[in-house]
């Protein structure tokens, strides 16, 4: 059967609408931004504490008090947590990408209702919608509109949709037959007979539907926090690539209470809206009346309801006025060369990315700049760059490791020099696993490694290099499988194995502290497979030079020693998780001078 290169056809389409439809997609993102920018703000705004009262008034006047004080202490966890302004980013992800899918899933789903052949239409398109892996729509998603909210919120809007179309679909046609007939009968034209008679009564399955969908947005959050969305999925994203269980579970949580909360909201929404469901919960109450203590069924009506929220928001729009201002005059060490401009720098996981960008994110703040810093996986980070979205990235392995992102991206990036090198890419063992000193020892000993060969991110040049070159070479491509990952998975897997003494062989790079913390074998390559040594390059937007004249002159003459940069990443890993930046501080304040020889301030 001949080939179908359907993969290619998608990329030039998209090539395409790149090219003739960049206005559109502009203007998509902008009112999209807007919006979410829009709801951000207004949930965002007010202390943490006094939105989570606002929520919890509205758990009370929907559910009761329980529902109120456990909403209250849910939401107060999560900013203990410190992930209060994480949440309100993800929760005005979901209600806009909630709000925007509702808008178009509810009339689709009346029309499909009304018409057989629009619903026959329809089925297939939802199936994809709903069958086709989240991943994939974060792709175009990405290209389009580059990293941030907006890949995530189409992502979202498109695998929640589906439900929102069915339910709304079911719901009208599960209503009696014998009653539409009979409105029709007295004269009821047939938009009435839909607002007056099917609607209410389909309201139930409907508002089903509505809690389907916003399940479904919330359950998106990590995909789209490997887009740059922020929030909950993003801390998420980050916690699972630095095999960080504490981050993990507070985020993970945050997330539960979040889905909790809107479930039971829209869950307790939906009876109040419909007919049917306020019969139901009449009778609820009325039974409820002899075990439950009155306090505790009190609930407020919804003048008191709407007063209390109203008050919470007032006081806290006044908090913001009194202390809005806090820190904000606090000065740069140095002299001022950045002015308070903001400059955002990319890094993946890797741990010279980690220590050189949180090292320079310390020197730009101390030279008066406002650097942001934002986790993404190679292939969005370059693209964001090549977009102008991100200005610069410290960890760009050439001629290499990252060929396939420079020969797609070349000419909309500006390289800004190397840093350190040469480097030196390799597969290792520990010291313990006797016999295996080189790749060819590899050979005829895939069962003692169990067939594999732990790697590190798929997007990897070093992978495709593993995969399409090293392999073959040694003859080793039909015995082992390279099971990709993410580079601190490898490095736990790594020491799970050591710990157990259990033969493992992993991809490694020097420099490395793995290489200082366990007792590894460099497997030597006879055949030159891996290549010469790489340089690490800064590699920023094209224009960068240019909206960074200093910064990019710095770079020119950035470099460090593998001594520097190992006891750079060993302070960071004994720093621990989240404290990144304050590690790479105290390191700096280690060695006295060594910012002023990196980014001299005088003229």
């Amino acid at each position: 059967m001949p080939s179908i290169d359907l993969g290619g056809w998608a990329e030039s389409s998209v090539g395409w609408l790149q090219t003739h439809l960049a206005w559109l997609f502009d203007a998509v993102n902008t009112v999209l931004t807007g919006l979410y920018e829009g709801v951000d703000a207004v949930i965002g705004a007010p202390d943490a504490l006094i939105v989570a009262g606002i929520l919890a008034v509205l758990a009370w006047w929907l559910r009761g008090l329980a529902a109120g004080v456990l909403a209250f202490a849910g939401l107060a966890l999560i900013d203990s947590f410190g992930l209060w302004d994480e949440a309100t980013a993800t929760l005005s992800l979901v209600l806009v990408a909630s709000l925007i899918t509702l808008l178009v899933a509810v009339p689709l789903g009346i029309w499909a209702a009304r018409s057989r052949r629009v619903s026959g239409v329809l089925r297939p398109v939802l199936d994809v919608m709903q069958t086709m892996p989240a991943f994939v729509y974060l792709i175009p998603g990405v290209m389009f509109f580059s990293i941030g909210p907006i890949p995530g919120l189409i992502a979202t809007i498109v695998f929640s949709m589906p439900p929102g179309v069915r339910m709304t679909e079911l719901g009208i046609r599960q209503v009696d037959g014998e009653l539409v007939e009979a409105a029709r009968a007295f004269g009821t034209t047939p938009r009435d007979t839909l607002v007056r008679v099917q609607l209410p009564l389909a309201l139930p399955t409907i508002m089903a539907g509505v809690n389907q969908v916003i399940m479904l947005a919330l359950s998106m959050v990590v995909i789209a926090g490997m887009a740059g969305a922020g929030g909950l999925g993003e801390a998420v994203y980050s916690a699972v690539t630095k095999v960080d269980i504490g981050g993990g579970v507070e985020s993970g949580l945050a997330v539960v209470v979040l889905a909790m909360y809107l479930d039971r909201i829209t869950g307790a929404l939906g009876r109040r809206v419909s007919p049917l469901g306020r019969r139901a919960s009449a009778k609820a109450a009325a039974s409820a009346r002899r075990a439950t203590p009155a306090f505790l069924r009190y609930r407020p009506g919804t003048a008191v309801a709407t007063v209390g929220i109203v008050v919470l928001a007032l006081i806290g729009g006044g908090l913001r006025l009194v202390g809005g201002d806090d820190g904000r005059q606090s000065m740069a060490a140095g002299q001022n060369v950045g002015q308070g401009k903001s400059i955002k720098l990319g890094y993946f996981p890797w741990d010279e990315a980690v220590a050189s960008t949180y090292l320079w994110q310390n020197v730009l703040e101390d030279r008066g700049y406002k650097p942001t810093v934002q986790q993404l996986d190679p292939g969005p980070l370059y693209t964001a760059l090549a977009q102008g979205q991100m200005d610069l990235q410290f960890d760009a392995w050439l001629p290499t490791t990252h060929k396939q992102y420079m020969d797609r991206y070349g000419d909309k990036l500006a390289d800004l020099g190397s840093w350190y090198g040469p480097t030196s890419l390799e597969l290792s063992v520990p010291s313990y696993v006797k016999g295996v000193d080189s790749l060819a020892d590899l050979k005829g000993k895939g069962a003692l490694f169990g067939g594999k060969i732990t790697g590190i991110e798929a997007s990897a040049g070093m992978m495709a290099r593993l995969n399409d070159t090293v392999l073959k070479e040694y003859g080793l491509d039909g015995e082992y499988k390279v099971v990709s990952s993410s580079t601190s998975a490898m490095l736990a897997d790594l020491d799970r194995a050591i710990k157990k003494k259990e033969p493992i062989v992993t991809t490694l790079w020097s420099p490395h502290w793995a290489y200082g913390t366990h007792d590894l074998k460099k497997l030597k390559d006879p055949k030159g497979a891996w290549g010469k040594g790489e340089e690490i390059h800064a590699v920023g937007k094209k224009d960068f030079a240019q909206d960074f004249p200093r910064v990019a002159e710095w770079m020119k003459s950035f470099r460090m020693t593998e001594k520097d940069l190992s006891s750079l990443e060993a302070e960071i890993q004994s720093g621990g998780k989240g404290k990144e930046k304050e590690s790479a501080r105290r390191w700096l304040d280690a060695h006295p001078g060594y910012a002023d020889r990196m980014a001299p301030a005088g003229n």
